[in-house]
């Protein structure tokens, strides 16, 4: 099978689409898939996400450039919604008559249709709703990713896979005992992650003995704005901004943390949360993150996405001691290692890719 895989950016810079992209790409070679993998800033070829593999073929240039290089694709796995190069993706597919599976990656979720909302309807009835109407399948992450793709009415067929995760090397049962003890965030510096109401929250419960560190690229700007919060509430010695990290200055930074934070106000899959379970850190997260089985299963706390619930999970979180957040954290370590690696997802890629192709067979025949 030649898979063409799309996607925006794959520098990890980009956040959580340019890892599991990457991933994906890898496992799905691994599964026997000749892959063509392209962004449209080119840093398909530069990305230090991948690793050399004999059935994965980095692409640059034009999309349609990408294809007369890469062969006929029997299907194309678009990555986002909204962008240029997805409507000429939709259009190239098209006019080619290419199978196209699109993965929304979230993009559809109602906190994201209502920033820059204007904007998004002006785009959804000029061309955004004809190309997601034009495509086989659509991909979603988790089942209230699904549940919001379907109250579209696109008829289009909607199906979960959700990201796989990637193992680390942590053995949490011996590693040492930071003092102080950390909270850690990582993540795009973004509104939508949630930070303005995790400082608050922190703000308000002052844990004794704890820091938040967060870690991740600043978008927009909005870091200088997080670090006037910091300052405002007097949290300047307890709260530490790392920037983006990957590689070793990334695992150090799981490493050094007893408790990992995501207060986002919405995610179609919340890859951190899956990073630091696959790590042994039990999460503390929001309802708008779709892990549920978190606080179900015990690897962690599922509050509401205010200020008050997320003090109220920091309070129970940061009263425990480190033997008792370690269970938690290799608990959940045992699930996402049962549940998710990518060996496992990618055979769910290639089942849903046979199958939309097999149906596609027998409605030409």
């Amino acid at each position: 099978m030649k898979l063409l895989l799309t996607a925006t950016s794959l520098f990890p810079s980009y956040g959580g689409p340019a890892f599991s992209v990457s991933r994906l790409a890898l496992a799905l070679a691994d599964c026997g898939v000749d892959v063509g993998l392209w962004a449209s800033d080119m840093s398909a070829a530069q990305t230090p996400l991948l690793s050399p593999h004999p059935r994965l073929r980095a692409l640059t240039g034009s999309i349609a450039g990408a294809v007369e290089r890469f062969g006929t694709p029997h299907i194309v796995h678009d990555n986002g919604i909204w962008l240029a190069h997805n409507h000429r993706i939709a259009e190239l597919a098209a006019q080619r008559n290419f199978p196209r599976l699109v993965s929304v990656r979230g993009m559809l979720e109602p906190w994201a249709l209502n920033h820059k909302k204007l904007k998004k309807k002006l785009a959804w009835w000029i061309y955004q709703r004809r190309d997601l109407r034009r495509a086989v399948f659509h991909h979603a992450t988790a089942a209230v990713e699904a549940k919001n793709l379907k109250a579209l009415c696109l008829g289009v067929p909607v199906g979960v896979i959700p990201n796989g995760v990637e193992l680390a090397a942590v053995d949490r049962q011996v590693r040492r005992s930071p003092a102080p003890r950390i909270a850690l965030f990582v993540g795009r510096l973004h509104p939508v992650k949630g930070l303005s109401l995790l400082l608050q929250a922190w703000a308000a419960v002052r844990p004794p003995g704890w820091r938040l560190h967060i870690a991740g690229p600043d978008e927009a700007g909005y870091r200088g704005a997080l670090e006037r919060e910091v300052a405002a509430a007097n949290l300047v010695e307890v709260v530490r901004f790392l920037g983006p990290l990957d590689g070793e200055a990334k695992e150090r930074a799981f490493a050094d943390a007893e408790l990992f934070v995501l207060p986002s106000l919405s995610e179609s899959f919340g890859v951190a949360v899956g990073e630091a379970l696959a790590r042994g850190l039990p999460v503390l997260t929001t309802t708008g993150v779709p892990w549920p089985m978190i606080a179900t299963l015990g690897y962690g706390w599922i509050v509401p996405a205010t200020p008050e619930g997320l003090a109220k999970g920091l309070g129970e979180a940061t009263s425990l001691d480190l033997s008792a957040l370690s269970a938690m954290g290799r608990k959940g370590r045992d699930f996402v290692q049962r549940d998710f690696a990518w060996p496992n997802i990618a055979k769910q890629f290639v089942s849903a890719y046979e199958t939309l192709l097999a149906s596609r067979r027998n409605t030409i025949s």
